[in-house]
């Protein structure tokens, strides 16, 4: 096999020039006896970009009395009676970025066929238990959660099966 030479020529020019180490390129000083003609003559000397501080992000130490999503996501919800009632499994955040509502899973198995609930924060009560664990307790009962509307997360629709049949002619639909 015989290797065109411009294509070997190409590959050592590209080989000799990466392990070419860079070299800084230096400019010698004009001498003192001549200045140099300066464009920017009476320029002030650039200085680094910074942020104003209205702008600088501001960092948070997390305290004792915080707690973090991660730990709040799978928190099983009891009820008075302390019966475990569903388990949190999402939140709902406003533009405010704050808790809009607590998305609880009700019902199923492990995850499967389990219906999520959208629960205004107000009605759970999350607290800290023996050991600084997460407690979450609600006021009502399983039965009263499973016949809550469903919880459909934006674009994310019901199997067509599982809708409510809507004519084909409803308005605004192209027909």
């Amino acid at each position: 096999m015989r290797i065109p030479f411009t294509t070997f020529a190409l590959a050592a020019a590209l080989a000799a020039s990466a392990l070419t180490p860079a070299v800084a390129q230096t400019q010698d000083p004009a001498p003192a006896s001549t200045p140099a003609p300066d464009a920017n003559a009476g320029a002030v000397p650039a200085k680094p970009a910074t942020l104003a501080d209205d702008l600088r992000p501001k960092f948070v130490a997390q305290t004792p009395q915080d707690m973090v999503a991660s730990k709040l996501v799978g928190l099983s919800i009891t009820n008075g009676a302390g019966d475990t009632i569903g388990q949190v499994a999402d939140m709902v955040l406003d533009e405010k970025q704050q808790v809009k509502a607590w998305i609880v899973g009700v019902g199923g198995f492990l995850g499967i066929g389990a219906k999520y609930v959208a629960i205004d924060p107000s009605a759970v009560k999350v607290s800290r238990g023996d050991n600084d664990t997460l407690k979450a307790v609600i006021d009502t009962t399983k039965d009263q959660l499973r016949a809550a509307p469903e919880y459909i997360y934006l674009g994310k629709e019901k199997p067509k099966d599982a809708q409510a049949t809507t004519p084909a002619t409803a308005p605004g639909r192209p027909q």
